[in-house]
């Protein structure tokens, strides 16, 4: 035989199916990770300019704002874990903003209101993307602002194709947005634009420079702010120029916690991250990965661990400027040990204290930068609701979130609204390092995002999955805590689903890519071999971008 048909023999024998969608992307350069191609393509041109990880999660941020205007924009709130390579540090910033001083649920109740508005001018907290922006860049940026947002601006200024899955979700919002001032911005002729229109907002366009020139000023004690102020009062809002002009964002110390030799990281309150580690800290009491990937113990286990963890985050988490919340105690592998031993591993649980979570997906946008030197961003963004609180401030080319739609009308919860006060976050990136590996992650969705990091994470950790196939992976997401519903993908085989059926589970099944299930991005790191990898939930339309060479091109 010829060397040739030699050769030709042993590549037809070779196995080389695979079940998931894409490959990982490597490269000994930097990668963005984002839920758009053209705002991880953004991000990589900059790394590819000399600019740090954090100058490239701006740049895809202000492109996703966009790109993804239903999903996030400068309305909305911002959070992020920097990881910085040289000094081994990793450091927590909390943008999300508070309510008006002139907020209560007195005054609502007197505008006849009974529970917190999901929409319009009393569901807004305090925009705190472009303050992150900024605490961001100071601390690491090295590219100059007007650089950064440079493409945010011409694809905000000349237009881009919408892509397919923003396209649906945008058209899913047509009704909502037709009732009110917003459809005027985003109903163009209309309607909701198609996937392949194109699609233009000179007043974004004009926002972004302002931001590029003033910084954060512009958004918070110049134009833009006072485009805010007279919204409100058009309105019958209650913000005051103070609100705005008082707002920084937050340096903080993220949570952690370890997970059979990996460090996890989340945010702390106000953010639900705390639930994805007291979920893990459950779930290692138990042997995952003698279960095996998949298997209906593993999906039951991880279940009934998230009805646990939810139960604790939903009573005890706020702003934790206005209530103790016993994080030492939720973080506690001992009390974990207690709280695993509540579950059955023949039988779902139906009732779990707490109440019931609002049912609410929300619309969030995550995105994940790697540099050559190591450095990693994970950052999240988002307006909560599908196009906030479709409310637009005239000429500003972007809504304001509802995040205040988070807010309890409960007085006596640590979450109740009140003046200058933060609400529990749903929108959380993660960060996880063992040894030479470090690993930028994140997944979008509201409710889901817990319960969805824990799953990445016992995918790499206990079964051995590579980036890519930890965030394509079938999943499953549980958005209440009554009951024994759960929503599971259809890749899930239907032996699994039987298995849990049998275990008293009522199976919602989603699509096999479903948006329920969030989409995610990640990037990692591999010290020992300097290579970068960057994977990209085939959820969304986005993409991993490595850095271009540019003397290449």
């Amino acid at each position: 035989m010829s060397d040739k048909s030699s050769l030709n023999a042993d590549y037809a024998r070779a196995d080389i199916s695979r079940w998931q969608a894409r490959s990982t992307v490597t490269s000994p350069r930097g990668i963005v990770a984002a839920e758009h191609p053209l705002a991880a393509q953004a991000g990589a041109v900059i790394l590819a300019r000399g600019g740090h990880a954090v100058d490239a999660a701006i740049a895809a941020n202000a492109v996703m704002g966009v790109v993804s205007p239903n999903a996030n924009g400068l309305g909305g709130d911002l959070f992020a874990i920097v990881y910085d390579n040289t000094t081994d540090t990793v450091h927590g910033l909390n943008a999300s903003g508070w309510s008006p001083a002139g907020a209560s649920i007195d005054f609502l109740m007197a505008q006849g209101m009974t529970a917190m508005p999901q929409h319009g001018i009393h569901s807004v907290t305090v925009p705190g993307a472009i303050s992150g922006w900024t605490a961001l860049h100071e601390r690491f940026g090295r590219t100059p602002f007007d650089t950064i947002l440079r493409s945010a601006i011409v694809h905000a200024e000349e237009g881009f194709p919408v892509s397919e899955i923003v396209a649906l979700e945008w058209g899913a919002c047509a009704s909502l947005l037709a009732s009110d001032a917003s459809a005027a911005l985003y109903l163009p002729n209309g309607r909701p634009p198609q996937a392949g229109e194109i699609f233009r907002n000179p007043d974004l366009a004009r926002t972004l420079r302002a931001v590029a020139r003033e910084g954060r000023e512009a958004f918070y004690a110049g134009e833009i702010g006072a485009q805010v102020l007279e919204c409100s009062a058009e309105r019958g809002g209650r913000f005051a120029l103070a609100d705005l002009a008082a707002f920084e964002a937050e340096w903080v110390a993220p949570l952690t916690t370890t997970y059979r030799g990996w460090d996890v990281y989340e945010i702390p309150p106000n953010s639900q991250g705390i639930a994805a580690l007291v979920m893990l800290n459950i779930l290692e009491a138990f042997p995952i990965g003698e279960y095996g990937y998949g298997t209906a113990e593993t999906l039951h286990t991880m279940i009934e661990a998230k009805k646990l963890a939810y139960a604790d985050m939903r009573r005890h988490v706020a702003d934790p400027r206005f209530s103790r919340v016993p994080i030492e105690q939720m973080l506690s592998k001992t009390y974990a040990r207690e709280r695993a031993r509540l579950i059955d591993p023949l039988r779902a649980a139906r009732d779990v204290p707490e109440g019931s979570l609002p049912q609410h997906v929300g619309d969030t946008t995550y995105l994940s930068a790697v540099d050559a030197a190591g450095n990693i961003v994970s950052l999240i963004q988002s307006n909560f609701a599908h196009f906030g609180s479709l409310v637009v401030p005239r000429g500003s080319g972007f809504v304001l979130q509802s995040r205040g739609g988070l807010f309890s009308f409960d007085r006596s919860h640590p979450n109740a609204l009140a003046p200058r006060k933060r609400p529990l976050q749903t929108i959380i990136p993660a960060f996880m390092k063992r040894d030479h590996q470090r690993i930028g992650f994140g997944v979008m969705g509201g409710w889901n995002q817990p319960q969805a990091h824990a799953q990445v994470v016992s995918n790499i950790v206990d079964h051995g999955l590579n980036l890519q196939q930890a965030i394509e992976a079938p999943r499953f997401v549980k958005l209440t805590f009554e009951g024994v519903d759960v929503m599971i993908e259809s890749r899930v085989p239907k032996d699994v689903r039987d298995g849990l059926a049998r275990r008293g589970h009522e199976i919602d099944l989603q699509g096999e890519f479903s948006n329920m299930m969030g989409g995610g991005q990640a990037v990692m790191r591999d010290e020992r071999a300097k290579v970068n990898s960057g994977a990209s939930d085939p959820r969304k339309d986005g993409a991993a971008i490595p850095e271009p060479l540019l003397s290449s091109l």
